[in-house]
């Protein structure tokens, strides 16, 4: 049984969240979404924990479910998860790291609090808790007080807080993980990468390649999700990442990503790889060093080109010759993106809004809108240029602009002055 999972996402006690995430609008927007399993995020939080305890019925399976499902959000099941910053000095350098930790039950959340508690943690000010310990530290008391957790590296390339990132990061996942390396069975792409560009890094060879959402509002939920291939508990998702059981992950375009160039915002500075290299990585108004971006980060850790891997597209899935037993990839952009593109309105308009909830409403899920819905139910929907849209991004028929230093990269399905469809149709 295949289901679809996207198990980072925040709750509304971290920083810059919506006050609308709650179980069970979280539930609710899943479904939307097409998300079978949903990280509940920030479990270490005692007040969102304790909203956990009353909204769900813990499973032995480590799969919990809605105490009190509607019909919008029957069948959605949880997994307890949590992101933690881990921020220390190691060998003379600042280290920021950002951790994925899962836990099977209630029980084992109890004790990990209660551990951080008694080191004067402070699990209360952020649902993502910064932590005075080494990511080594970080894994010796989680598998001691949980033998079964899984514990991922969260974004992996993000330049201020993750694994290889440029500004406090490392050079090799075994210098990072140290003798608890093997013990990682995968790492999180984030939306500045894909699978590709960490199958050109040898130290990932043995790690399985999962992609979530990072989700801080309802809408953002499923943007990047990974399909398992086995049953629906804790025990078989740990084999899973384990034996690589995964059938593909939907991923962000990556230069749609934050920090997929490099660059400064605020001096309007941005970079490809080749102009960092050309160019240098000091910034010519402010003379400051630029935040050297992902793309430039996995040029310096590559070990094998992107012609190397042979990469094919078969119905919309991308794979590699050269490393046949890697799940492949498929990447979208996201539903009310297409239609605010479509109407030339933002994306958090009234209009955008209504159209995606008749799309959902009428056809199917998000995800399967994206991937397989006959383009000729979406035109009698949400009218031609919407279908039109979701096509052209089925084929990669799209133009973007790359992020960098914290900004979103620009999509653009259309080319700046192509004619707007005439009418929309809606079953309102």
């Amino acid at each position: 049984m295949a289901y679809i999972a996207d198990l980072h996402i925040h709750s509304r006690y971290s920083r810059a969240c919506s006050g609308e995430l709650n179980i069970p609008s979280l539930a609710k927007w899943a479904r939307l979404k097409g998300v079978d399993v949903l990280g509940t995020g920030d479990f270490l939080h005692p007040l969102w924990f304790a909203e956990l305890k009353k909204d769900l019925i813990e499973s032995a399976t480590g799969m919990h479910t809605l105490r009190s499902p509607s019909d919008e959000s029957k069948g959605i099941r949880f997994l307890l998860t949590t992101e933690i910053s881990c921020i220390y000095s190691e060998r003379g350098k600042s280290r920021r790291v950002h951790m994925l930790v899962f836990l099977p039950s209630f029980a084992a959340v109890d004790k990990l609090a209660q551990e951080f508690l008694s080191r004067k943690f402070n699990i209360s000010s952020d649902g993502r808790p910064i932590i005075g310990i080494s990511v080594q530290g970080l894994c010796e008391i989680v598998w001691t007080l949980e033998p079964k957790a899984i514990i991922i590296p969260a974004h992996i390339y993000t330049p201020w807080f993750s694994l290889y990132g440029s500004e406090s990061g490392y050079d090799f996942f075994k210098e990072c993980f140290g003798g608890f390396s093997d013990q990682i069975l995968a790492i999180e792409t984030g939306l500045s990468s894909e699978p590709a560009m960490n199958w050109r890094i040898a130290d990932l060879d043995n790690k399985a390649i999962v992609s979530f959402s990072d989700a801080h509002s309802l809408p953002r939920l499923g943007r990047e999700v990974t399909i398992f291939k086995g049953n629906l508990s804790f025990d078989e998702l740990r084999d899973d990442l384990s034996k690589q059981n995964i059938l593909e992950t939907v991923e962000f375009f990556p230069e749609e990503g934050k920090y997929h160039y490099s660059g400064h915002r605020n001096c309007n500075i941005v970079y490809s790889p080749e102009e960092l290299k050309k160019k240098g990585q000091i910034c010519p108004v402010c003379n400051r060093r630029l935040t050297v971006g992902v793309m430039n980060r996995v040029e310096d850790l590559a070990t094998r080109s992107q012609e190397e891997l042979k990469l094919k597209t078969e119905n919309g899935v991308i794979k590699s010759l050269t490393f046949p037993h890697r799940p492949g990839f498929r990447m979208l952009v996201g539903l009310e993106e297409i239609i605010a593109a479509s109407l030339e309105v933002g994306i958090g308009s009234t209009k955008v809004r209504q159209l995606y909830m008749n799309l959902v409403s009428n056809l199917d899920t998000e995800l399967k809108i994206l991937t397989k819905t006959s383009t000729d139910l979406i035109s009698m929907v949400a009218g031609a240029r919407v279908a039109e849209g979701v096509e052209r991004v089925r084929q990669g028929k799209l133009s973007i602009e790359p992020g960098f230093d914290n900004t979103y990269g620009q999509v653009k399905i259309w080319a700046d002055g192509e004619p707007k469809a005439l009418e929309q149709v809606s079953l309102l």
